[in-house]
C-alpha cells in the first residue's frame, strides 16, 4: 500500500533509474531513522561471510557455464558478425559510398 503511494508520481516507465535511486534513499533514511546501523551490519564478519561465499559462487558460475557462450557471442557474434559490417559501411559511407548495397536493396516491379 505504501509502495502504491509513494510510486503514483512516478508512472512514467523512463524514470527507471530515478525511481530506484529514491527508493533506495527513501530505504536507507527510514533504517536510519528506525536506529538501523547500516555500516555495523554491512561490515559484521557473518556479513562479509555470507557475500565472500556469494561471490564465490558467482565466480565459479562464471568461469564453468557462462565464460564460453560470453566469448562466443562477444568474439564470433558481436566483433566478428556485426561489429565488422558496422565499420565496414561506415567506411563506405566516409568514402562517399552508397548506404545501401544496391544489389542488396528489394527490387521494385
Amino acid at each position: 500500500m505504501l509502495y502504491n503511494f509513494i510510486m503514483f508520481k512516478f508512472k512514467n516507465d523512463n524514470r527507471g533509474l530515478v525511481k530506484w535511486i529514491f527508493l533506495i534513499i527513501l530505504a536507507v533514511l527510514i533504517l536510519s531513522y528506525l536506529g538501523f546501523d547500516l555500516r555495523s551490519f554491512v561490515e559484521s564478519e557473518g556479513t562479509q561471510s555470507n557475500l565472500q561465499y556469494v561471490w564465490g559462487g558467482v565466480v565459479h558460475i562464471w568461469g564453468t557455464y557462462l565464460v564460453g557462450p560470453f566469448n562466443y557471442l562477444w568474439n564470433d557474434v558481436f566483433l566478428g558478425i556485426i561489429w565488422s559490417a558496422f565499420t565496414e559501411n561506415m567506411d563506405t559511407i566516409k568514402g562517399g559510398g552508397p548506404i545501401i548495397d544496391p544489389d542488396l536493396a528489394p527490387k521494385t516491379f
